[in-house]
């Protein structure tokens, strides 16, 4: 990739990063698209939130419709876009074929991770994973992009072609803005973000958020997926697990739409994920909607849940 100067990177939309970076047109086409995409998105979410008119707060059934809305968003985009033969929601229950299934890539989204926020007007977002084959074979074997959008003060994106990691802001002119390119994380942060309840917990995975605590740890979990990895990306390091527990032994978050794309995310940054025990993007799925316990973040942090953890 050519240098991009400090003070012009903030210049350079995501269509001229994405040539600049050498990535295929079809797959810089699609991953354009469904950025975009996140505009329409954006809006149906203002649009939905009835307390910016002074209105009822938002009940579960507006919470589903939402939902199902940027589902239905994201399957017309990708429809008509004529690179994508087959899609899969966290909305649905099968995969479908679209566009005439003459499209080289599969899509894979969780549509609007974390909707049930909205109401307390935290950040949410959109979770995508970009597939050459089928996606129930092992992420290295099929992966060949993933982003998020996070719908929060800013709009803002973060996507991987295999080329690093980088973020871009929404502006005022809606334009993908380059914000920062090559994401790195430190060895270690100071930050961990946790799901599940403390009486659910195995005894290695209390030892493990115990030695955090010890070592100044500072929690930071919102309940939102996207929001909580990206605090980590942003913030160049710590960990965000949501483990294994007694209610629950195989974990809560699914391992197609949600946790390939962001340990692929991850990984370019310079991070790890793992299940506890191996990495995420050699697990073979068996389901669609296969759950997984998740340990991701900075080396130092994954490693040393293994470590409690055992074999």
């Amino acid at each position: 990739m050519e240098n991009i100067s400090d003070a012009t990177k903030h210049f350079i939309d995501l269509r001229r990063h994405m040539w600049i970076a050498g990535i295929e047109v079809d797959l810089r086409r699609l991953i354009w698209q469904i950025a975009v995409t996140g505009k329409y998105i954006s809006s149906k979410i203002q649009e939905s939130n009835r307390k910016l008119a002074g209105l009822e707060n938002i009940y579960g059934e507006e919470q589903l419709a939402l939902d199902m809305s940027s589902d239905q968003i994201i399957k017309h985009q990708l429809e008509f876009s004529g690179f994508v033969s087959h899609y899969a929601s966290e909305e649905r229950d099968s995969i479908i074929q679209i566009g005439g299934g003459k499209g080289k890539y599969i899509v894979t989204a969780d549509p609007l991770d974390g909707s049930s926020l909205v109401n307390t007007n935290l950040a949410i977002g959109t979770i995508i994973a970009i597939h050459r084959e089928s996606i129930l074979t092992g992420g290295d074997k099929s992966l060949v992009a993933a982003m998020y959008i996070t719908y929060g003060p800013l709009i803002t994106m973060i996507y991987s072609a295999g080329n690093g990691t980088h973020e871009f802001v929404l502006n005022r002119e809606g334009e993908y803005v380059l914000s920062e390119e090559n994401i790195t994380l430190g060895e270690r942060g100071d930050i961990y973000s946790i799901g599940g309840l403390r009486r659910d917990w195995t005894q290695g995975h209390l030892d493990y958020i115990r030695y955090l605590e010890s070592e100044g740890y500072k929690l930071r979990y919102s309940g939102g997926f996207v929001p909580d990895i990206n605090q980590i990306l942003i913030k160049k390091g710590g960990i965000f697990t949501y483990p294994t527990l007694k209610s629950h032994p195989n974990g809560k978050l699914r391992l197609i739409f949600e946790l390939q794309p962001m340990a692929f995310l991850m990984e370019q940054a310079g991070g790890m994920a793992t299940d506890g025990r191996q990495r995420i993007l050699s697990i073979q799925p068996k389901a669609l909607d296969q759950r997984c316990p998740v340990y991701i973040g900075s080396k130092y942090e994954v490693e040393k849940a293994k470590a409690f953890l055992g074999d």
